[in-house]
């Protein structure tokens, strides 16, 4: 049996062409992690060389990026933990026995927007956790979005180096973490996932970044970054990356465009549904339940056939050790709330 994929979900690619007559080698609509779009030319050989005080280069991620832990004791004030000063971890709430996530923006974000804050809240509300907002503005806030993209590598060698820190002064448990991370910053949680030689529970990467990154390069998020590694493909093929970058890959609604965003020409509301159904799914009764189809290639055709167990997507805990894998085709509602179970 064969299920069709609503033709409307398909993004066509000459619209944003007639759009904006510019070549598209070179400029590509991004936006930041509010959903503002930015034009940026994503072709490094058209940009004048790096001057000294690029953040590029003066970007530490051990000293630069700031990490702010909250919990149910401090569920709303962070307290700062500081890789290169012991006292701020062994001093914190953090506590080795629960468990851990990482948030992660993405270009031109910070360490409190929404990813960070929902996630935040609504993981509080299930339970105890060590929740770490991952602020790396200093390198992701940047007009040139090629110099931010190039800092996903050296922020998730930040992120390992702070779950370095909390295994040797806490005794935490690296597969009792999950990294958690937006457009650039999906392939961040990937980057600290290969520090750990994917040993980390579960890297969930939301609609990881598209512009400059293709399956296999070395610092875009792959498979073998955790060992559960999920991605949730919301506009794949503009802003998101189109490959299936996970073990598991969800495409809801196609994995292209989204119910309920109008026309969306530059995809990012498209985009932005990623990280909104992923927090949905945290406390939801009703679950994102999804189709497993035979291969990619059915998907971009605008067909699933069931190939295998059906799954949920998101969700609290993880789908590691639930043998989910593959690809995976769901509907959802056009506002909130989106499951449709």
């Amino acid at each position: 049996m064969m299920f069709p994929i609503d033709q409307e979900i398909r993004f066509n690619v000459n619209k944003y062409a007639a759009a904006f007559p510019l070549d598209q080698a070179n400029w590509q609509l991004v936006p930041n992690s509010d959903g503002h779009l930015h034009l940026v030319n994503i072709n490094p050989y058209n940009l004048p060389e790096a001057d000294p005080s690029d953040p590029e280069i003066l970007f530490n991620p051990e000293s630069d990026i700031e990490f702010r832990l909250f919990t149910r004791s401090n569920p709303t004030q962070a307290q700062i933990l500081d890789i290169n000063n012991p006292a701020s971890i062994t001093g914190s709430n953090f506590n080795p026995a629960h468990p851990t996530r990482f948030t992660i923006h993405g270009w031109n974000g910070n360490g409190g927007d929404g990813l960070n804050t929902r996630t935040r809240d609504e993981m509080l509300a299930i339970g105890d956790f060590n929740m770490i907002a991952v602020d790396w503005s200093v390198a992701a806030v940047n007009p040139n979005y090629i110099t931010s993209r190039n800092a996903v590598g050296p922020a998730g060698f930040g992120v390992g180096r702070l779950i370095d820190r909390l295994i040797e002064l806490t005794g935490a448990n690296v597969n009792n973490i999950y990294v958690i991370g937006f457009s650039l910053g999906a392939h961040v949680a990937g980057n600290a996932g290969k520090h750990h030689g994917g040993h980390i529970n579960s890297i969930i990467a939301l609609d990881p970044a598209g512009p400059l990154f293709s399956a296999g390069q070395n610092d875009a998020v792959s498979p073998q970054d955790g060992l559960y590694v999920e991605t949730i493909m919301t506009n794949a093929g503009l802003l998101g990356i189109n490959e299936p970058l996970g073990q598991s890959n969800f495409y809801p609604n196609g994995g292209r465009t989204q119910p309920g965003c109008g026309t969306d020409v530059a995809g990012g509301c498209a985009h932005g549904r990623a990280p909104t159904f992923y927090i949905e799914s945290l406390r939801s009764s009703v679950p994102f339940r999804a189709t497993r189809c035979a291969n990619h290639d059915e998907v971009l055709a605008g067909v699933c056939t069931p190939s295998g167990p059906d799954a949920n997507m998101g969700g609290q805990p993880s789908n590691f050790g639930r043998g989910v894998n593959g690809i995976y085709f769901l509907t959802t509602n056009d506002a909130s709330p989106f499951a449709l179970g």
